[in-house]
């Protein structure tokens, strides 16, 4: 039997395949527009680590007001729109946007279009019976239709369109269907192939319009299949294997997270890291072809001239270095961090363009000393993340960070006072307001700068530490290898802050919740778990926006070595500011969770907390854990069972054992009984508490048992500043 090719002429199921394969692209291409750019944060609701979109906490986030504008405002302006461009993704938008409206268009076809439906040959359909009429009922029946329906018999009704050619078919069809029902072999080929006449050919139905196809179009055809399959798609497979390859988890390249790695080592300063992060490849895209020395000497020439800004070390390793890309990359990044102006517009706008790529590595590099684990390189890497977004050098003064701040203007404030080491943002802003206007006025600043530089302190996010301690979820007593949350309570306080409010001693617990409280186990409803973000960095000369992020971790400060690693904040449970934008002074609870240590002991840790964004913000202090042997909790909390509880049958016998006794007399002996036969009245506790004072049950008992508050609290001694 021959097979034929039929092509869908009434638009009938090409439409299904287009909504396939436009489907392909256009689902995978909308996924990558709407899903997260991921990084690895903490919460502070579980402390556990999940996923945030880094570029919508900048999109979302409030801004600090602030009507300074910083040198070069144009060029800084358009690298954070170029980026923002970036950000939108605008090629993907386009496919996405063509695909889905091919998607519509075929949809509307399928809609709009009739359908045909394939008609199943019946003979009792044709001679009008039954299927349960017997073969006399049939053959009743043809004779019947061939006194009306055969050709010679019957008359073509022109009304109807009728023709001899139709009422010859219409009867042919009614013979077929006669015989089908009562001839053997012919019902023999209806039952086998569903059709009298026996096999018919093959018929295979092609959803595409036939227009593709004829006329000449299928070599186009062919030549779009072509590309497709042979070119287009080993393109993007491979473009995406290869790339993927040459890329870290931390979204840098892996040549630059191997020069790091070899150039780390464990007493690494601030300078070092800035030298360090200059072995980027990341650099040489931005400074490839002619860019890689143009204008280097004069770069060279006018940092070293400005005797502040390098000191003698980094002044050798820049001057010793062969690498053209490498020596420009790590000129431009002193400049910028020196705010030097290189009179050259190509120059100044290349200095802008390094410091986020010098930042997205210097995340990378946190990750690389968390490998090693000492503690110094960690603090340094996040010193110089301050520095990279505030465009501050290493070890310059926190002051800088204001609007019209200079080195000059504060080394005369610094003169004035006579200070000796740099001045905080703090304790500037703790001066009298006349006591600073007058530092100010004296250092050349005029009222209106001034100002400006105040409003702007005040807004900034000052995280205050009001107390940590240590706990374990739904127990009194931290024991060997327990699951151990450290709690950090805090206040965003800005600097210069005169009437703060007390805290409520009750924002400084956590209290677990009750188990038999439903409402409390129950899946947290996500409106009452909404979290609330810092306002964006002010960092007018960094060139782009940027989240704040807080940084929490233990460190060993014997051994140097970090004891815990960092978990970082983003977000923040409570409000940071009112609806007018004054800070609210609510308690935020910051935890990290970790395994206890297996061995009971007094366990002295140092807690690190710094934020990445702002210089003098970070805080430590030393925490101690105390583990604790489960056998002496487990003792203590029996002897307390029975000193406090004891059973009515038991009284008699406690009455013996006391009276034997030579320094107990019969009267406080029976006063003791007394009070432990009110005492057995009492309701049994449900789980024993270890007391601080055996005789204080009777007054703190009830207390304890209506709270089950992990107070395994381990206050820390605290640097306040």
């Amino acid at each position: 039997m021959s097979t034929e090719y039929s092509y869908d002429e009434q638009g009938q199921f090409f439409p299904f395949f287009f909504v396939t394969v436009a489907g392909l692209v256009t689902l995978p291409v909308t996924y990558s527009l709407l899903k997260p750019s991921k990084g690895i944060c903490h919460s502070l609701v579980n402390s556990g680590p999940h996923t945030y979109n880094s570029s919508d906490l900048e999109n979302t986030a409030t801004r600090i007001e602030s009507s300074y504008t910083p040198e070069h405002a144009d060029l800084i302006d358009a690298h954070r729109r170029r980026q923002k461009r970036r950000e939108r993704k605008i090629k993907r938008m386009i496919v996405a946007g063509v695909g889905w409206t091919t998607i519509a268009l075929m949809v509307y076809l399928m809609a709009v279009t009739q359908r045909s439906t394939p008609k199943i040959w019946d003979p009792y359909e044709i001679l009008g019976v039954p299927m349960s009429s017997t073969e006399k009922q049939i053959q009743s029946r043809y004779r019947r239709l061939s006194v009306t329906m055969h050709p010679d018999k019957a008359v073509p009704d022109a009304s109807k369109n009728e023709t001899a050619e139709s009422v010859n078919e219409r009867w042919v069809e009614v013979i077929k269907a006669y015989k089908a029902l009562t001839d053997e072999d012919v019902r023999r080929n209806f039952i086998e192939y569903g059709n009298p006449d026996g096999k018919q050919s093959t018929s295979f139905g092609i959803a595409l319009p036939q227009f593709l196809i004829t006329e000449g179009n299928g070599k186009y055809i062919l030549i779009v299949y072509g590309a497709l399959l042979g070119v287009l798609l080993p393109y993007f497979v491979g473009r995406w294997w290869y790339g993927s390859q040459k890329v870290t988890r931390e979204k840098i390249l892996v040549n630059s997270a191997g020069n790091m790695f070899k150039e780390f080592t464990e007493r690494i300063d601030d300078h070092g890291v800035v030298n360090l992060l200059s072995s980027g490849a990341e650099f040489e895209a931005l400074l490839h072809g002619h860019k890689a020395d143009a204008g280097t000497g004069q770069l060279e020439k006018r940092l070293l001239s400005e005797a502040h800004v390098l000191t003698e070390k980094d002044r050798r390793f820049l001057q010793d270095m062969d690498d053209t890309v490498r020596r420009k990359t790590l000129a431009l990044l002193w400049a910028y961090l020196a705010r030097v102006e290189l009179n050259d517009q190509t120059l100044n706008d290349e200095k802008y363009q390094l410091a986020p790529t010098a930042l997205t590595l210097n995340e990378a590099f946190v990750s690389i000393c968390l490998a090693y684990g000492f503690t110094n390189p960690v603090l340094a890497a996040y010193r110089t993340s301050q520095n990279l977004i505030q465009a501050v050098a290493p070890e310059s003064p926190p002051l800088l960070q204001l609007p019209h701040f200079n080195e000059q203007v504060v080394k005369a404030i610094e003169d004035k006072i006579e200070q000796r080491s740099h001045l905080t943002i703090q304790s500037f802003m703790n001066f009298p307001d006349a006591r600073r206007r007058e530092l100010a006025s004296s250092a050349g600043l005029s009222t209106p700068q001034l100002d400006t530089a105040i409003k702007v302190a005040s807004q900034l996010p000052r995280l205050v530490i009001e107390r940590t301690f240590f706990k374990v979820t739904g127990e009194k007593h931290i024991t060997p290898n327990s699951l151990v949350q450290f709690v950090v309570k805090a206040r965003f306080i800005p600097p210069g802050t005169r009437d703060i409010p007390d805290v409520h001693p009750s924002d400084l617990e956590d209290i677990d919740p009750d188990e038999t409280d439903t409402k409390a186990n129950a899946r947290p409803d996500p409106a009452e778990q909404k979290q609330h973000q810092p306002p964006l960095a002010h960092a007018p000369h960094f060139s782009r926006d940027h989240s704040p992020r807080w940084h929490l971790f233990l460190a060993d400060s014997r051994q140097g070595k970090v004891a815990v690693p960092p978990f970082t904040f983003t977000t923040f449970d409570k409000p940071i500011l009112d609806a007018s934008g004054k800070p609210t002074f609510n308690v935020q609870t910051l935890k990290m969770q970790f395994q206890a240590p297996p061995q009971p002991a007094h366990y002295k840790f140092q807690m690190h907390l710094a934020c990445d964004s702002y210089i003098g913000f970070d805080d430590k202090r030393d925490v101690i854990l105390s583990v604790d042997d489960p056998s002496q909790i487990e003792e203590a909390e029996w002897e307390d069972e029975d000193i406090s509880e004891p059973e009515e049958g038991e009284c008699l016998d406690m009455y013996h054992i006391r009276k034997s006794h030579a320094n107990t007399s019969i009267a406080d002996t029976i006063a003791g009984q007394m009070a432990t036969l009110r005492g057995s009245a009492t309701k049994k506790a449900s789980s024993p508490k270890l007391k601080s004072n055996d005789d204080s049950d009777e007054e703190s008992g009830t207390d304890e048992e209506e709270e089950t508050e992990s107070e395994t609290d381990t206050d820390t001694d605290t640097d306040e500043e």
